[in-house]
């Protein structure tokens, strides 16, 4: 198996022999369970059901069930009727006899049988979907299992021996586990933080949780303390943990216990001593919760900072935004002076004018100097606002790298390191791009995730076969699906995590050049882990990625071949500099012919 995948292990209790390993698909094992008295294991496998274009996108997967005992595969295979049949026969022949020696015996002496295991797989769902998780019968009659196809999940039930499957309840819910009940005849699942008891038929009923719990809250932030010093012993990817003295460090910060009442400044304890090990994806963090907090919404437009008059003066109406309409009359120049009645005035702050009214109506005020207007519309939030000045960036880089190649260069950018960003990619590129004779790969302000190897095999792809139907010989050429014509990477100080793997390994594999600043090395796999007190997390680095250099890539810088720094005036009034370093390099390559 691979490490970060689990795998299903068979090891006697003693230890000898060997150990025997029964699944074996490179979709997963996912989500192991023992069913039937241990003679029966099942899981979830995405081998049938559709997948993110990018290895860490989402995935549909379905239940299989495997069977280490050839009687009782068998017994499951048997149709509702034929089942029925043997159940009346197995009734009559426990009447007439009574002994509970051969039994005792048998269970005792029952041992896995590994031979043609393969063989006695079958899929319990008929479906590939959403699975939150699931549960089967003691007998292994019924599979019920949280799926979403639509709002949130649901809990659906199916018989393998039928095949007949249904939405046992309705729950739009969020994803959940599910335990099921000693006699098999209910299940337990949570829905939107409360407990659900759902019976055979169907029927849901709340189940109330009702206690006190006196709580010390200093003794409970010294045990996390020391659980996060424990946990760095453990599982941090340096066992020699980069030698430092983490004992010492546990001591000199621990004097600090005592002297901390809040979160917050617990929060800043823990990243002060995990800030010891000089390494990146650590630190902690504290997200407090609000009973009915501030949510500023936004009207979409862009002001003038300098203006000294009364309200707010509008430069630019953001695409997209709620202004954004033909029927508007607000142009840019023009100046907002009350919000749902209430004037802008120098000594309010005019945001809380719009403190929770996201999605929701509200009258707007503004002039030219010379006619009011008024108009109603509806706020969007602070998130969907900063996901259109996005997009507005990219226009823009669009447009500049269009404009300086005279449309020969392509240009996209990886906002993150996800299934999603790299369905923009793949989209970009083999789509507005596709003729195009370079490519520039913007991975700046890149916060990480896990897509280096997709990005990687994407843009390394290599001309094989043209295509010429009736002697004409079209553009199009193998390989369809990646990207075989001259490419560069931009990068910034800002790439982090996954967005400095991906340069580096772009640079070890030798498909084209760096451009832009340095990176850090931030090349580790992390484990966020959520406490006990559920509002703090902390980090641990716990797998290390090894290059050419055979070393952890950790806090090894990965250098740009052409070196541009972008300086924050330049940023700030529009210009490029590592944009158009970029396109001039392509330029370059196109004429050379490479």
């Amino acid at each position: 198996g691979t490490w970060q995948a689990g795998n299903f292990a068979l090891i006697k209790a003693d230890g000898s022999g060997t150990i025997e390993h029964p699944i074996r698909s490179g979709f997963g094992q996912n989500n192991i369970k023992w069913g039937m008295d241990g003679k029966m294991i099942s899981w979830q496998n995405s081998k049938l059901g559709r997948k993110g274009l990018a290895l860490q996108g989402s995935t549909e997967t379905d239940i299989y069930a495997g069977f280490l005992d050839v009687a009782a595969f068998e017994r499951f295979k048997l149709s509702k009727e034929e089942f029925a049949l043997l159940k009346d026969k197995e009734e009559q022949a426990k009447k007439a006899d009574t002994s509970k020696t051969k039994k005792d015996t048998a269970a005792k002496n029952w041992m896995p049988n590994i031979k043609g295991f393969e063989d006695r797989v079958a899929r319990l769902t008929i479906n590939s979907s959403s699975i939150a998780d699931y549960a089967i019968t003691p007998d292994g009659s019924k599979v019920y299992y949280l799926s979403a196809f639509e709002r949130g999940y649901d809990l659906w039930v199916t018989e393998p021996r039928t095949r007949e499957t249904k939405i046992l309840a309705k729950l739009g819910t969020g994803g959940s586990g599910i335990e099921m009940s000693k006699d098999g005849k209910a299940v337990f699942v949570m829905s939107r933080g409360s407990l659900l008891k759902i019976d055979e038929s169907g029927k849901t009923t709340p189940i109330g949780v009702n206690g006190e719990m006196v709580l010390n809250t200093a003794e409970e932030r010294s045990y996390i303390f020391e659980h996060a010093w424990r946990q760095v012993v453990k599982k941090f990817y340096d066992p020699n943990i980069h030698g430092i003295d983490w004992k010492g460090y546990r001591t000199a910060y621990a004097k600090f216990l005592p002297h901390i009442n809040n979160n917050y400044d617990f929060q800043e304890l823990l990243s002060e001593i995990l800030g010891e090990l000089n390494g990146s994806h650590t630190g902690g963090r504290y997200s407090p919760r609000f009973d009915n907090p501030d949510v500023t919404a936004t009207l979409g437009l862009l002001y003038d900072e300098t203006f000294a008059g009364k309200g707010l003066k509008v430069t630019e109406i953001i695409v997209g935004g709620p202004f954004d309409r033909i029927d508007t009359k607000l142009k840019a120049g023009y100046t907002i002076t009350h919000i749902d009645g209430e004037a802008i005035t120098e000594e309010g702050d005019w945001a809380s004018l719009l403190n929770r009214k996201v999605d929701k109506q509200v009258l707007i005020t503004f002039t030219d100097g010379k006619t009011t207007w008024d108009e109603t519309l509806k706020p969007i939030s602070f998130g969907e606002e900063s996901g259109l000045m996005y997009k507005r960036w990219v226009k823009k880089m669009n447009d500049l790298v269009e404009k300086l190649s005279d449309g020969k260069v392509g240009y996209v950018h990886v906002q993150g390191m996800n299934d999603g960003s790299f369905r923009t990619v793949y989209d970009e590129v083999l789509g507005r791009h596709f003729n195009k004779q370079a490519l520039i790969v913007d991975t700046r302000f890149n916060g990480g995730g896990w897509l280096h190897n997709d990005l990687n095999t994407f843009l390394s792809g290599k001309r094989y076969l043209d295509f010429a139907p009736q002697g004409n010989r079209v553009s199009a050429s193998e390989p369809f699906d990646r990207w075989y014509k001259p490419s560069c990477v931009l990068m910034s100080e800002g790439n982090y995590s996954d967005a400095f793997i991906f340069p580096y390994i772009y640079k070890q594999n030798g498909i084209g050049k760096l451009i832009g600043m340095p990176v850090p090395g931030t090349g580790t796999a992390v484990w966020w882990e959520t406490q006990i007190d559920p509002t703090i997390v902390f980090g641990i680095p716990m797998v290390a990625t090894i290059g050419k250099e055979n070393r952890p890539s950790e806090n090894l810088q990965v250098e740009p071949d052409i070196r541009v720094p972008l300086t924050y005036e330049d940023f700030l009034s529009g210009k490029d500099t590592q944009l158009e370093a970029a396109v001039k390099e392509m330029l370059k390559t196109i004429a050379s012919g490479k």
